[in-house]
C-alpha cells in the first residue's frame, strides 16, 4: 500500500532557502522564474542535475501566455512591450507571440524533466465568449504535450464553465483549497497563497483540515505564503505521522 506521504507531494512555490537545504527536505518544487522570464535551458539542465533522484519539478507557464502587458508582473520582470504590440500578449490569444511563449515554456519544462505546468491567470481574465474561445483553441493545440496541465482561474467564472472546460480540455482545476474546492481533474493541484499579502501562517487545525480534504487522493500541495517553508514542513510531518 502506498502511504499518504507518498501520494501527497508537498513543496513550495520557489526556493525559500538554498537549493541544497531545500533538496534535503522536500521532493517537489514549483519553479517561479519561468512565469517572469524563461531562463536559459542550461539552467534547467543544471537544476535537474543538482536535484536528488526522485525529486520532482513543476513550473508556471510564461506570463506572456496568461497576463496582459499592463500587469505589474511585466514591470517586475522588466519586460518592456511597445504599446502598439500589447494586443498580441496574454489571455491565451491565438497570436505568434503567445505560441512562442508556450514553445519556450515547453522546452524549459522538458529540459527540467518537469511533470506539471501551471497556468495562473489574473483576476482580470474573466468569463467572456472571447476568453472561452481562446482557452479552447490554446489547450486543444497542446493536449499531447505529455504534461499535467493545471489551470488556476482567479477571475469571475461560473463553476459550471470551469468544470466543463477542464473536462473538455483535459485540465486540472488548480485552486487554493482554503478558498475554494477543485471542480475537476486528478491528481489534485493545490497552491496555498496565504491570503492578503501572503502573510497567513497555517495552523495545525487548518493543515489537519487540508489533510482530510485530500483524503485518499493523490495531490500536489505547494505553499506560496511568506511562511511557506515552515508550513510545508509542518504538513509533511503531519502526513508522515499517518
Amino acid at each position: 500500500m502506498v502511504s499518504k506521504s507518498q501520494r501527497i507531494k508537498v513543496g513550495c512555490c520557489g526556493f525559500p532557502v538554498s537549493m541544497r537545504k531545500y533538496f534535503d527536505r522536500f521532493r517537489l518544487v514549483e519553479v517561479q522564474q519561468t512565469f517572469y522570464r524563461i531562463p536559459k535551458l542550461e539552467t534547467a539542465l543544471r537544476w535537474r542535475q543538482q536535484a536528488p533522484p526522485g525529486f520532482e519539478f513543476t513550473l508556471k507557464a510564461s506570463q506572456i501566455i496568461t497576463h496582459l502587458p499592463v500587469s505589474p508582473t511585466y514591470r517586475k520582470a522588466r519586460l518592456r512591450i511597445p504599446p502598439d504590440e500589447w494586443g498580441d500578449y496574454g489571455f491565451f490569444k491565438p497570436t505568434e507571440v503567445v505560441r512562442q511563449a508556450w514553445a519556450e515554456t515547453l522546452d524549459f519544462a522538458r529540459a527540467l524533466e518537469a511533470k506539471a505546468i501551471v497556468f495562473q491567470c489574473p483576476p482580470s481574465f474573466s468569463e467572456t465568449p472571447e476568453s472561452v474561445a481562446n482557452l479552447r483553441q490554446f489547450f486543444a493545440a497542446i493536449t499531447d504535450s505529455g504534461f499535467l496541465l493545471a489551470w488556476e482561474p482567479r477571475g469571475d467564472w461560473q463553476e459550471s464553465t470551469i468544470a466543463g472546460l477542464c473536462a473538455e480540455l483535459g485540465l486540472v482545476h488548480c485552486v487554493d483549497p482554503m478558498e475554494r474546492q477543485p471542480l475537476h481533474g486528478a491528481p489534485l493541484y493545490f497552491r496555498l497563497h496565504g491570503g492578503p499579502r501572503y502573510r497567513r501562517r497555517y495552523t495545525e487545525d487548518e493543515l489537519k483540515g487540508l489533510n482530510e480534504t485530500m483524503g485518499d487522493r493523490e495531490a500536489y500541495v505547494l505553499f506560496n505564503n511568506i511562511n511557506m517553508f515552515e508550513d510545508a514542513l509542518a504538513l509533511q510531518r503531519l502526513l508522515a505521522s499517518e
